[in-house]
């Protein structure tokens, strides 16, 4: 044991010399070496080049002075032009590089000085000597210290007055620093700029239009950003290159049943990053505004945009494009719960919005949510408007969208001008995230984008020149990205791959909830177009109502209480055959009036009335439900109060009534009215009932 215990002694001892080979002391001594190795080439560049170089020239040329001085008036010739040279291609913009070309320079003239003078008169004279070794020294010792102060410094990092001060000058920001200049690599310059006294970001940025016109950049070429935590500071972009011109590859989804909340790729920024939204994940979901002219690529934002949520679970689309149609996704129609074409359609489902968001908020008040969340039984909803001005209330799209957040509905809006007189400030207001593409007239940009980037230059007044590029904002994307250019992806090379993986994602993509299914009502259980979800929902539908009808349990029904629903039939069947459904002004019985006294026989038309006073509540209430219901059937979804009048007079009942069971029906969500007194089913009467 006391062996061992001395031999681990020793080998501890062996072990703290013996460090690698040579030991401690060769370990020292490789780490001197290391960090002298750097230094040393000037120093042997000085002591081996000048006098092996004098030694040969003297030799050739200076055994006569005829042939010496020849030489020497060729040297300095040659170091004349080997410093002007140097000079030229060492330039620099900064402090360092400045103090590098002239050092370089003075090393060269003073090189080729030295082997001139010494072609004459001899590299190892005593002149000549003397200055060898002093100048040697010096000019290693000197290229010594560039190194370190290289190492301790950035020689790339700060812009200091040169070329800017001459550019600041000639358009009016002399009191302005620009500093920490980085390029990107991939055509983007960033600098910091500091305002002076007298001066403000907001001065800076009016000349961005001067600045790129200077630069020769396009106009939007230079942007400038405020600091929000210092007034006096901003940041400027310019883009030097487009590295984008060539188009940008779709990006497709990682794999197939993603939720909601994972980012969305739309394309590249011009600083070469990938532009990702995610508007689901967000701590407020931003309903978005979609701007440009037409040809300046909204289309292919919205293909991008929905390829990748058709993919997903728990995600449900509505697509409205009464412009368009087919033509811009009828690819892509399977990955659609609903594809809304005509206006009429299209305005009854926008009418349901506030029934599904009660609805919805009903049920995560249930499910203890305060907002949408993945973890709810309710999906996620995108319901996208093509040429929205032309379709939209935006009385009652203001509430909808200050509503629909909370409930998980995310509004996308897309139109070409979004000036005062096509959506109103209320309504732009809700609309917090933009993609703002090309627009013919720079003002049209603050209809569409913040106003602290159009403020920075960010304005794409470029109309369709440049299809594909847009500024985008909210939606998760980081602030300092806002006032930087994006070009979006292109689907069209990879149309055939889309379909395919959209058709792919049919397994995982949901069905509509069927919260929100029965909320929509029969505009939406009787829509022509269906995606192709892995199921359906089991809810109550009516297309045609018919169908519905017979899905209906059976209630238990007396023989006494259906010879008496036998006999109104019977009734109403005799009278709308006398008065058709849609009476014309110069009808005879177009004079009747409704409220008042209901006489026996009209003088006019010499039609006749029977005693219909005697009907009971129920009875004529199931006069008025088979109306609608038959509206339901028909596929008629909206009406005017008007347009039961035949019902109430069937009914034996008067307006006042009949405004009565109408108002019933809305509070119990049978049916919805708009501000303009028009009514929409939301389900057949006699189904709920």
């Amino acid at each position: 044991m006391a062996k061992n215990h001395a031999n681990t002694q020793v080998n501890a001892s062996t072990a703290l010399v013996s460090t690698g080979k040579g030991g401690l002391l060769g370990s020292a001594t490789n780490h001197i070496a290391g960090k002298a190795l750097p230094f040393l080439p000037p120093w042997a560049g000085a002591a081996i080049a000048p006098p092996v170089a004098g030694l040969i020239t003297h030799e050739m040329w200076g055994d006569s002075a005829l042939s010496a001085g020849i030489a020497c008036a060729g040297l300095g010739t040659s170091g004349i032009a080997l410093s002007a040279m140097t000079w030229a291609v060492s330039g620099g913009n900064n402090t360092f590089r400045r103090i590098r070309r002239a050092h370089a320079t003075a090393s060269v003239a003073a090189g080729m000085g030295w082997l001139t003078c010494a072609t004459a008169a001899g590299p190892f004279s005593t002149g000549m000597l003397n200055s060898w070794v002093f100048g040697g020294s010096l000019f290693a010792l000197s290229w010594n210290i560039r190194g370190l102060m290289r190492n301790a410094h950035d020689e790339t990092e700060t812009v200091e007055k040169g070329g800017w001060a001459k550019l600041a000058e000639k358009i009016g920001l002399e009191k302005v620093q620009v500093s920490h200049a980085k390029g990107s690599g991939k055509g983007t310059v960033t600098a910091n700029v500091e305002v002076g006294d007298g001066k403000t970001v907001e001065d800076v940025q009016a000349t961005a239009g001067k600045l790129a016109a200077a630069l020769h950049l396009p106009p939007s070429g230079v942007t400038v950003t405020r600091d929000p935590d210092n007034a006096a500071r901003g940041t400027m972009s310019l883009r030097v290159a487009d590295l984008l011109k060539d188009g940008v590859e779709f990006i497709p989804p990682q794999r197939l049943g993603l939720l909601p909340t994972a980012d969305i790729p739309i394309g590249l920024y011009a600083n070469g990053e990938t532009c990702l939204i995610n508007p689901f994940d967000a701590a407020i979901l931003q309903h978005l505004l979609v701007m440009g002219v037409t040809g300046a690529g909204k289309s292919e934002f919205c293909r991008t945009v929905l390829a990748h949520l058709m993919t997903r679970s728990k995600m449900s689309i509505w697509l409205i494009d009464l412009a368009k149609g087919r033509q811009s996704v009828g690819h892509m129609a399977e990955g659609l719960d609903w594809f809304i074409q005509d206006a009429k359609t299209a305005k009854l489902a926008l009418k349901a919005l506030p029934g599904m968001i009660a609805a919805r908020g009903d049920r995560l008040a249930d499910e203890g949510l305060d907002q949408w969340a993945p973890g709810s039984s309710l999906n996620a909803m995108l319901i996208w408007m093509e040429e929205a001005a032309d379709l939209v209330d935006f009385d009652k799209l203001d509430e909808v969208a200050r509503k629909a957040r909370s409930v998980g509905i995310w509004l996308v809006v897309s139109l070409q001008r979004a000036t005062w007189t096509n959506v109103s400030t209320d309504v732009r207001a809700n609309l917090q995230a933009s993609a703002c593409f090309g627009v013919d007239d720079a003002g049209d940009a603050g209809f569409g984008l913040p106003d602290r980037v159009v403020e920075s230059g960010a304005v794409p007044d470029w109309g369709s020149d440049r299809p594909g590029y847009f500024y985008a904002t909210g939606m998760g994307i980081p602030q300092r990205q806002w006032t930087t250019e994006v070009r979006g992806s292109y689907t069209g090379d990879v149309k055939d791959e889309i379909v395919d993986m959209i058709r792919a994602a049919a397994a995982v993509r949901d069905p509509l909830d069927e919260v929100t299914a029965k909320a929509a009502g029969l505009v939406y259980a009787q829509r022509a177009h269906k995606g192709s979800n892995r199921t359906s929902p089991h809810v109550v539908t009516a297309g045609p109502v018919a169908a519905q009808l017979e899905t209906v349990p059976d209630q238990d029904i007396t023989d006494e209480e259906q010879d008496v629903a036998d006999e109104i039939q019977d009734v109403y069947d005799e009278v709308m055959g006398q008065i058709p459904g849609d009476p014309e002004p110069d009808a005879d019985y177009a004079n009747i009036p409704l409220d008042g006294e209901m006489p026996e026989t009209d003088e006019d038309s010499g039609i006749t009335f029977g005693d219909q006073t005697d009907r009971t509540a129920e009875e004529a209430r199931h006069i008025l439900y088979v109306e609608l219901d038959g509206f339901a059937r028909a596929g008629r979804l909206s009406f005017e109060p008007a347009d039961l009048i035949p019902a109430t007079v069937a009914a034996g009942r008067k307006r006042p009534w009949m405004q009565a069971q109408l108002k019933k029906l809305v509070e119990q969500g049978v049916l919805t009215k708009d501000g303009h007194g028009e009514y929409t089913i939301v389900e057949s009467p006699l189904v709920s009932a």
